[in-house]
Formats: C-alpha cells, sequence, structure tokens
C-alpha cells in the first residue's frame, strides 16, 4: 500500500524541468520573430493540450541586449520581465536577511501544484474514504447486527489486560483522535469551515489546531512505541491466522474460530497502526524539522539507484530538492497515510464499541466475562487458566 501511494505521489508531482527539458527535442520549432522571441500563440495552445514547449526562449531570455520586434520592446539593455524570469529559473542574484538556501528561493512553482493537489485529489478522495468507510460500517451493521455473546455469561471475569496495557492503547486512541481531528481542520477548513463560520474564526481555529497537533504528536509517538514493545509477540502471524481469515472471525460457519490473545483481524489493526503510524511520525519530523530531516530526496535517490522509476516508465526522481519541495511532498504523504489509517482506525472503533457484545470491556475495565473471552480468544483463556492453576498444582505440601 505504501508503495502505491508513493508512486502516485511521484506521478502527479515530480513532473520536473528535467523531464521536460528531455522532451524538448521532440518539439517542432515554433517562430517567435514576430514577437521578438516571447510567447506565442501556439506556444499557449501547446500547453493547453499538454505537449511538450521548449521553454528556453524564456529560461534563457534573462539578460542581455534587448531583443525587439517590429515597433516593441523595451527602452535600454534589460527589462522587468527579464528580472522576473531570472528569479523563477534562479538565476538572479539575489541578497536577503534569511541564511540559507531557503530565503533565496523566490519564485517555486511546485507550490501551484502542490496547493491544487491538496485542495483538490487529496480533500475529494480522503473525504469520501471516510464517508465511504461510515457507511459500509452503517450497512455492515443493519445486515449482520451486534456479535451478542452466545449463551448466557458465567458472571466470571478474567484479566484481559493490565493497567499500564489499557494506557498505552488510551494514550495511543485519544491522541490519534485529537491528531485527525485537527488534521482535518487545518486541511478542510478553509473550504468547510470559513464559509460559515467566518474566516477569522477559522484563522481560530487553525491556530488552535496547529498548537494542539504539533504538541499531542509527541504523546502518539511514545504511545505507538509502548503498543509495540507490549504487543509485538503476540501479534506474530502463525497458522490460526489463515483459519480465521478463511470463517471471516466467524462470520463464515457457525462458532468463532480458536484465537490466541490476538486474532488474525487485531492483528492486521496492530501492524497497520504501527507501520502507518510510524510513517506518519516519520513524515510529521520532518515537517518540523525539514532542515535537520529530509526524506523524500534521499529516498528517491535510493529508488533511482535500485532503477525503481524506470519500473512505471518514469524518469529519474529528482535527487535533489529545495527544502520548500520537501515539506510539500512531506505534507501530502502525511495526509493520504492519516486518511488510510483514519479510515481503519474507524472500522477498530466500531468493532470495539457498537459492532461487538463486552469488546469495550477488554480496554475499559480490562475484565471481560469468560464466555466473551471462550467465544472469541479460547486459546488465550485456556492458556491463562492453566497459568493461574499452575502454581497450586507445583506446589508440595510442608511436612
Amino acid at each position: 500500500m505504501l508503495r502505491h501511494l508513493m508512486t502516485v505521489l511521484m506521478l502527479v508531482f515530480l513532473t520536473l524541468p528535467a523531464a521536460v527539458r528531455s522532451q524538448e527535442a521532440e518539439a517542432l520549432p515554433i517562430d517567435r520573430s514576430a514577437t521578438g522571441g516571447a510567447q506565442t500563440l501556439e506556444d499557449i495552445l501547446r500547453r493547453q493540450n499538454g505537449e511538450p514547449v521548449d521553454d528556453r526562449f524564456r529560461r534563457e531570455a534573462i539578460g542581455g541586449d534587448a531583443v525587439s520586434a517590429p515597433g516593441l520592446g523595451p527602452l535600454g539593455g534589460a527589462s522587468d520581465p527579464e528580472l522576473w524570469r531570472a528569479l523563477r529559473y534562479n538565476e538572479a542574484e539575489v541578497t536577503t536577511s534569511t541564511r540559507g538556501d531557503l530565503g533565496k528561493v523566490l519564485v517555486q512553482d511546485g507550490g501551484m501544484r502542490w496547493y491544487e493537489f491538496r485542495r483538490g485529489p487529496l480533500v475529494t478522495y480522503g473525504g469520501w474514504l471516510l464517508l465511504g468507510t461510515i457507511a459500509a460500517l452503517v450497512v455492515f451493521f443493519l445486515l449482520r447486527g451486534r456479535v451478542r455473546i452466545e449463551g448466557e455469561k458465567t458472571g466470571r471475569t478474567v484479566t484481559r489486560f493490565q493497567a499500564f496495557e489499557r494506557f498505552s492503547h488510551w494514550l495511543v486512541a485519544g491522541s490519534f483522535v485529537l491528531l485527525g481531528l485537527t488534521g482535518l481542520v487545518t486541511l478542510m477548513g478553509r473550504m468547510f469551515i470559513a464559509p460559515y463560520l467566518g474566516l477569522e474564526a477559522n484563522a481560530t481555529l487553525l491556530t488552535i489546531s496547529k498548537l494542539i497537533h504539533n504538541n499531542v504528536a509527541w504523546a502518539f509517538m511514545l504511545g505507538l512505541i509502548l503498543v509495540f514493545v507490549l504487543w509485538v509477540w503476540h501479534n506474530i502471524p502463525n497458522r490460526l491466522d489463515l483459519v480465521w481469515i478463511s470463517q471471516a472471525g466467524g462470520i463464515i460457519g457457525k462458532k468463532h474460530p480458536p484465537a490466541k490473545k490476538f486474532n488474525a483481524g487485531q492483528k492486521l489493526v496492530f501492524w497497520s497502526v504501527i507501520i502507518l503510524g510510524a510513517s506518519l511520525s516519520v513524515s510529521g519530523l520532518s515537517l518540523l524539522f525539514p532542515f535537520e530531516m529530509p526524506l523524500f530526496a534521499k529516498t528517491f535517490g535510493i529508488l533511482n539507484d535500485m532503477g525503481a522509476p524506470g519500473w512505471f516508465g518514469m524518469d529519474p526522481l529528482p535527487a535533489s530538492l529545495a527544502p520548500q519541495e520537501e515539506m510539500q511532498l512531506a505534507q501530502l504523504w502525511h495526509a493520504i497515510v492519516a486518511f488510510v489509517m483514519m479510515a481503519i482506525i474507524l472500522g477498530h472503533i466500531y468493532i470495539g464499541t457498537l459492532g461487538m457484545e463486552g469488546a469495550f470491556d477488554a480496554m475499559g475495565s480490562g475484565e471481560v466475562d469468560e464466555a466473551w473471552a471462550h467465544q472469541h480468544h479460547s486459546i488465550w483463556l485456556e492458556e491463562v487458566k492453566a497459568e493461574e492453576k499452575s502454581p497450586a498444582s507445583d506446589a508440595t505440601p510442608a511436612e
């Protein structure tokens, strides 16, 4: 999944000047004598049709003797457009009070590609993913109903999760809910909040959301580490998972398949949270520290060395990116992964609350009825009971 999403990003955003210049030889020359070397109607039509356009008439016209068309041209050796073209193609001598290369980048075309994708496909497909997930869960509930405990409750409980395990789980869950809500406000506020509450209210919400998002992220990363350390050994796949998947966790068949502490469905959620959460964390750190943690240029360099772009018929990916470009790609990747993870977590929340009777007790009080444990995690229940009996059976009477 991560590789496919990365591929989409590559295809949409990384058509850089190097790729354009590789196609210039295929473009037929255009007579620009009537315009003094400036853009012609044919240039505009080619660009609108997505055809390659040789932009050297702009890129190289950044100074020197003025070129005049009949009755046209600048009054002097250079013109303002030449200055702006020099800025656009990073050929101008720029002196700024900002240290480093960041302050010298005054015109960056990639910002428009980022902006258009962010407000268009990202919001559209991400929003429909969340709404579609909710709709699918509603339909599933109407068709399947709530998974009830088979038979009567025994009244005897068994400890499902210790206090520290529950703390770690809720640390991840609570922080992720806050991160998801504030992230959605940041991404969609201008489109869905400002028109109704006004720009000032939206700006206030964005400021608050930014503070919450940047600080709660540390709690999420800490919880992610704790959950991984606590449960990784219980989530290693085994043969029982194949049986669970073949029976769709009990939907197919008359009774639930046996499982240890975590069944195959829970393992899928666990590894999704760990892998996607790690990706969110790394891309989020890159956004917080763009100069110290640039990700994409190094990643693209590795992919180029592997020949990965050629697998999809693409040109080599750019192994050198400006800080702005790094942040734009990191922000888009961060949002895409977040949408996928939110959809998965919606399903997890459904199962743990409305979808299954007794499931919430596991992370609420930590105690579950033995009937529930036998129905959903029979092997784990047997192991727990065996551990409880072993001290008494091993004890020898004093002489």
